[in-house]
């Protein structure tokens, strides 16, 4: 199975297994995590207007061990402003090599090397749109979790998840609010997307993000890394996974009740 990496430098040998993950999947996402003491310059430098980002709510399910994440299984469901829910059953690390061909073939399912400095992991991710109050409904009404998602996505789910862990056996992680921008920066022709994600102990993991073909990855990310460096946007800071420190935190709550 393909490898999680989150070193300060790539090695020739991971370089080259990026290169070929991406290769292989259908997407890429560049990914940078700005420092929590550069989140009003970055703001400013690049033009973000707050009043312009989307609202969400984001759950997650596991066991308060996070049986799931160890497993390299993320269960999610998320409210979006505007706009209907929507599931997702997501393994990472994965090889799409290895992956069947129903499941590669599947217009629900899709194959992305998230890349950030130093680091990178391939996910693949099998999703599904679901009702504006179906999330509600489970979250907060009671409804099995498993009404969240699709046939195709429970059978994603089994084939993966741990033995014996039913979806309806899991806890609720959350719920996360985030803000979401999608914006063109100032003197840029590379879209970027930024998330803030604001934790209940008044933390928050602000990401910028940029989406590309798997083929134009090594392109973007050189012009990006060079007008971020000349808006003196930070790239060596610590790097978060959102999922993650969420999870994490989620997890510790449970366990402090």
């Amino acid at each position: 199975m393909a490898k999680s990496v989150s070193h300060p430098h790539l090695t020739d040998e991971q370089f080259a297994d990026l290169l070929k993950l991406a290769g292989k999947s259908d997407s890429i996402e560049l990914k940078l995590t700005v420092p929590e003491d550069s989140y009003s310059a970055t703001a400013r430098a690049l033009g973000m207007d707050p009043l312009e980002a989307q609202i969400r709510q984001v759950f997650f399910f596991d066991t308060p061990d996070l049986t799931l994440n160890h497993a390299g299984v993320v269960v999610r469901a998320r409210r979006v402003q505007a706009r209907a829910d929507d599931s997702t059953v997501k393994l990472r690390p994965v090889d799409p090599a290895k992956l069947p061909k129903k499941v590669r073939k599947s217009l629900n399912f899709g194959v992305e090397v998230d890349a950030m400095p130093g680091g990178y992991v391939c996910s693949g991710s099998m999703k599904s749109e679901i009702g504006n109050r179906a999330v509600r409904d489970v979250a907060f009404d009671g409804k099995p979790i498993r009404k969240l998602f699709s046939k195709e996505q429970r059978a994603f789910y089994e084939e993966h998840a741990p033995a014996g862990i039913a979806l309806d056996d899991l806890s609720i992680l959350g719920p996360i609010n985030l803000l979401k921008l999608k914006f063109m920066p100032k003197g840029s022709k590379i879209p970027l997307v930024a998330e803030i994600w604001l934790f209940p102990d008044n933390t928050s993991v602000l990401e910028l993000s940029t989406k590309c073909a798997p083929g134009q990855g090594l392109k973007v990310a050189s012009e990006l890394r060079a007008y971020l460096s000349k808006k003196s946007v930070p790239l060596d800071g610590e790097q978060s996974t959102k999922t993650r420190k969420a999870l994490e935190y989620f997890s510790a709550q449970l366990a402090a009740r």
